[in-house]
C-alpha cells in the first residue's frame, strides 16, 4: 500500500511562486516515477510535470520555464516549484507515483491565482 500526502498549495497573486511537495510511504523501494497533475474547473486532468530516476523533468509546454520539479529519492518526495503564477495555473493540483506500473494519488491541493 503507499499513501501520498501533499503539502503547500494555496492563494497568490499573479507573479508570485507556490511550492507543493508529496511524501510517498509505504511498503516499496523506491517509486518508479513522480509527478503533477492538475484539473481546472470544468476541464479534464492534466499532467503538469514528472520525473523519473533521473534529474530531468518532463513539463507541458504551458509550464515550461516556470515550474521545475524535483525529487528526492532518499525521502520518496517530490517537489514541485510553480514560479510566475498567472491566474490560468488556477486548479487543484494532485500528486502521482507509480510503482510497477500502477499509479497512486495523493488528496489533492487547491491552488488560486488571482489577477
Amino acid at each position: 500500500q503507499v499513501q501520498l500526502v501533499e503539502l503547500g498549495g494555496g492563494s497568490v497573486q499573479a507573479g508570485g511562486s507556490l511550492r507543493l511537495s508529496c511524501a510517498a510511504s509505504g511498503t516499496f523501494y523506491s517509486m518508479d516515477s513522480m509527478g503533477w497533475h492538475r484539473q481546472a474547473p470544468g476541464k479534464q486532468r492534466e499532467l503538469v510535470a514528472d520525473i523519473a530516476t533521473s534529474t530531468l523533468g518532463n513539463y507541458v509546454d504551458s509550464v515550461k520555464g516556470r515550474f521545475v520539479i524535483s525529487r528526492d529519492p532518499a525521502k520518496n518526495t517530490v517537489y514541485l516549484q510553480m514560479n510566475s503564477l498567472k491566474p490560468e495555473d488556477t486548479a487543484v493540483y494532485y500528486c502521482h507515483a507509480v510503482l510497477f506500473g500502477t499509479y497512486y494519488w495523493g488528496q489533492g491541493t487547491q491552488v488560486i491565482v488571482s489577477s
